[in-house]
């Protein structure tokens, strides 16, 4: 019997090390433009999908830019930056899932830029369900409290108000309701 000698290895040691991927950073509120800015300066790929509207004070209304998802910027980083992302000022920490960021699915955040890219409209909406407590907002019924029944058309709601041991129901622009805790 022989001995076999070792010979040299030809290729390099596989490392368990994920590729490059998309993460949500948490931020202080409303500093997502600013941290975008210092990721920016910083040339670490980022992504803060902004949407126009209107808001109204007493005496005017202006059209404002807002973060479609307030308190969050999205990063493309290796695992190896993430403490460079962290470092950044306002960044408060990663989604997690399990204690370790959570990666975001390309597909996911690829197509929201695709869709942003070429101008289409976007606007936050709460997750609001059948059965939610709601409050109007604005116009002629601002203060009132109700149930929402159903979500009618894509911007338009019905909203069931209580009046004298009686229910009404109400069509409400989805931009004048805000969900109740």
């Amino acid at each position: 019997m022989g001995t076999a000698t070792p010979q040299p290895s030809t290729s390099a040691p596989v490392l368990d090390v994920p590729p490059v991927s998309w993460y949500a950073a948490c931020t202080r509120p409303r500093h997502e433009k600013r941290v975008l800015q210092h990721l920016v300066d910083r040339q670490i790929e980022c992504f803060l999908p902004l949407f126009q509207t209107a808001h109204r004070w007493k005496d005017r209304r202006k059209i404002v830019e807002l973060p479609l998802f307030r308190g969050y910027v999205f990063v493309r980083i290796s695992p190896q930056e993430r403490m460079g992302v962290l470092q950044t000022p306002s960044v408060v920490r990663f989604v997690c899932f399990q204690g370790r960021p959570a990666a975001l699915p390309d597909s996911q955040i690829d197509a929201l830029r695709s869709s942003y890219e070429h101008g289409m409209k976007f606007e936050p909406h709460p997750l609001l369900k059948a059965g939610s407590r709601v409050r109007v907002r604005h116009g002629c019924l601002a203060g009132a409290e109700g149930v929402l029944v159903r979500r009618k058309h894509s911007l338009r709601f019905v909203l069931s108000l209580e009046l004298l041991n009686r229910a009404v129901s109400v069509e409400v622009d989805s931009g004048d309701i805000e969900l109740l805790t």
